[in-house]
């Protein structure tokens, strides 16, 4: 595994190959972000995977400063999985010194979930992944199902502009239903108890919208159900479909797609 610090270095390592799969993180490496590295090894000559906390797409300054960030731990789990060939650390000039990229504005039908309560989150993650994908030219991007709506806007951008591949891969979870996720390890043990009760409320939605002919209006009846239940601050709870995420009131082609707060800190799933 070759730990790369800068674009110099990046270029020099990659410039003799042309089937690159690349895994895009923040850090707080886990389980789900080592299966998308294990698909890309299936697939992929190469295997590059970035760590980049990308101040532009936090709107929140202090979930910006509470992100969890520990470089050393995740080399460490990198380099034990054997399967990653490239780790690029780049600093903030090294992604965004080159001003040329057009500014990135996402249409007003996506202004939806997780954009319509985190201004200028998407184009903050649009913005970086344009950057990144230049930069690197991989032939595949490999992102994890659990931010559907990311993977959605990600995957629609960066084919239209490059030729590039961006595989969605599946959410991986533990025993109890808790997708694995970087903002986890904010939690204690007692609160992850908490967290995947919670969690497992959610899912059981899914058996029961199945018999539902107005499935959103039910889903905003067990909103409130559910939000007094655990003491949460549900932000979104809504069937759509995953074709193009416009509200679904019917179960095929269709995911639940939802957001809340617990002890401060946000969280999303669909299923």
């Amino acid at each position: 595994m070759k730990i790369l610090l800068h674009n110099h270095s990046l270029n020099k390592a990659i410039e003799p190959y042309n089937d690159i799969g690349f895994v895009p993180t923040m850090g707080g490496i886990h389980q789900g972000h080592l299966s998308l590295v294990n698909k890309s090894k299936k697939l992929s000559k190469k295997t590059l995977v970035s760590i980049f906390i990308n101040p532009k797409q936090f709107n929140d300054k202090k979930d910006l400063k509470s992100y969890p960030a520990n470089t050393k731990k995740d080399l460490a789990i990198l380099k034990k999985n054997r399967n990653v060939d490239f780790v690029y650390l780049p600093k903030f000039k090294d992604i965004y010194k080159d001003n040329n990229f057009p500014k990135i504005k996402i249409n007003k039908k996506d202004k939806i979930l997780c954009a319509k309560y985190r201004k200028g989150h998407f184009e903050g993650v649009l913005e970086v992944m344009d950057r990144l994908t230049d930069l690197i030219k991989p032939k595949r991007i490999f992102m994890g199902k659990k931010d559907f709506q990311q993977l959605y806007l990600v995957k629609n951008f960066l084919e239209r502009k490059y030729e590039t591949k961006v595989i969605g891969c599946k959410t991986i979870r533990n025993e109890k239903n808790l997708p694995l996720s970087s903002r986890n390890f904010l939690f204690n043990e007692h609160d992850i108890i908490k967290v995947e009760t919670i969690s497992n409320r959610f899912f059981q939605l899914k058996k029961e919208i199945k018999t539902q002919r107005q499935i959103n209006k039910f889903l905003q009846f067990s909103k409130k159900e559910i939000e007094k239940m655990f003491k949460i601050k549900i932000e979104y709870l809504e069937n759509r479909n995953v074709r193009n995420l416009t509200i679904s009131n019917t179960f095929l082609n269709s995911k639940i797609f939802l957001s809340y707060y617990f002890k401060g800190i946000r969280l999303i799933d669909n299923f």
